[in-house]
């Protein structure tokens, strides 16, 4: 059995989180692999983010709230040697999709390692940081889901989608650090919400985040998904409404910016992004039949 530590600083739930990209991508592939599909999603939320998550606090052992976890408890070694147990079991189950899905999540691995080992620390560089997760957790992961669902293996994956995948998760990264700045600041760590600041990280995750709803617009008419695309507006507006109401006491008082506001945010965001994309992919296969 796995100390209660361990299974809470995997932080499985913090998934759900980065859930809306994978669906995104398997509502885009029209000949779809179920099978493989099923296994991509075990491998992602399952295996590589877990193991991302635990890998990270090994390496902070954050005394604070962290994301997903109010009350975090210290890490022992049992939870290093369980990430790596789980990167191997996925890059292993990975080679049963193809040979450059293996690469990319290898590479995934290895970037989410970077950036929290303390040796090479990428998270301290507020821009090469924020861009490392935002390329991985966004174009990548797009690229990995659509490719590795294909029934064909198709490398000819839609790069509007994967720049909007990019930019979904670049509006709301800097969201989450925003009450750890002191936390981050004693480790070490000046991160891209720490530079802009309270009111600079709604303003500059507001200026992305339509950037990224601009894209989606021109990939969706593009792709002749314009029903598609008002369905995943209409469940994108409570984001834009909690932001907006979150920013203004935000403006108030700074002391809004905590823990709890920032999970209710990325609930949110994420339910709601995550159940649009369902909805896309459900009319999508509706039309197929």
């Amino acid at each position: 059995m796995l100390k209660k530590s361990t299974i809470q600083l995997l932080r499985f739930h913090f998934s759900l989180f980065l859930m809306p990209v994978y669906w995104f991508a398997l509502s885009q592939v029209v000949n779809k692999n179920w099978l493989d599909a099923i296994l991509i999603f075990g491998i992602l939320h399952v295996l590589v983010y877990p193991a991302s998550n635990g890998y990270n606090s090994y390496m902070d052992r954050d005394e604070t709230s962290i994301g997903g976890i109010k009350n975090p408890l210290q890490p022992t070694k049992e939870l290093f040697y369980t990430t790596v147990v789980m990167d191997v079991l996925a890059i292993a189950l990975s080679t049963l999709i193809s040979m450059y899905f293996v690469a990319g999540i290898a590479a995934y691995i290895l970037a989410s390692r970077a950036y929290s080992n303390r040796n090479t620390r990428l998270k301290k560089y507020p821009v090469i940081g924020y861009l490392t997760v935002i390329i991985f957790q966004g174009a990548i992961t797009f690229f990995l889901v659509y490719h590795g669902s294909h029934t064909e293996k198709s490398l000819n994956v839609p790069k509007e989608a994967m720049l909007a995948s990019s930019l979904l998760i670049g509006g709301f990264y800097p969201l989450t650090q925003i009450y750890q700045h002191e936390a981050d600041l004693k480790d070490g760590v000046k991160t891209i919400s720490y530079i802009l600041g309270y009111r600079g990280t709604f303003v500059f995750t507001g200026i992305v985040y339509l950037l990224a709803f601009l894209v989606l617009a021109y990939y969706f008419f593009v792709s002749l998904e314009i029903r598609e695309f008002v369905v995943l507006a209409t469940f994108m507006l409570p984001i834009i409404v909690y932001f907006f109401t979150w920013a203004i006491k935000v403006w108030k008082d700074e002391q809004q910016a905590n823990f709890n506001n920032t999970m209710r945010m990325n609930i949110i965001a994420s339910l709601c992004t995550t159940i649009g994309f369902i909805v896309v992919l459900l009319m999508n296969e509706m039309i197929k039949t």
